[in-house]
């Protein structure tokens, strides 16, 4: 399995329960389908460069995965429906 970093942006406006929540099911969006999160690190609310669908706060969040191709490819089509993400980036970790 290959490593990869996957940073994403929440609503800002999201209770603290509501976005603990998310946080869970995206981790368990890859944890299903064979993918072990080995870290997440939460950043927190900041300010965007731009508007992302009429928001201009996010909330940050990266992981450290270790997965297959497949793993990161449901996770990629699922998170395009989720009204709750603006925006993410999977990336491969050279660490």
């Amino acid at each position: 399995m290959k490593k990869y970093e996957i940073m994403y942006i929440l609503k800002s406006t999201l209770e603290e329960a509501d976005r603990k929540a998310e946080i869970e099911k995206l981790a368990k969006l890859l944890t299903n389908n064979g993918a072990k999160v080995t870290k997440t690190n939460e950043w927190g609310a900041r300010d965007l460069a731009y508007e992302i669908k009429k928001e201009k706060k996010g909330y940050y969040v990266v992981l450290k995965v270790e997965a297959e191709p497949a793993a990161l490819k449901e996770f990629d089509r699922l998170t395009k429906f989720d009204s709750n993400v603006l925006r993410f980036l999977i990336t491969v970790d050279h660490e």
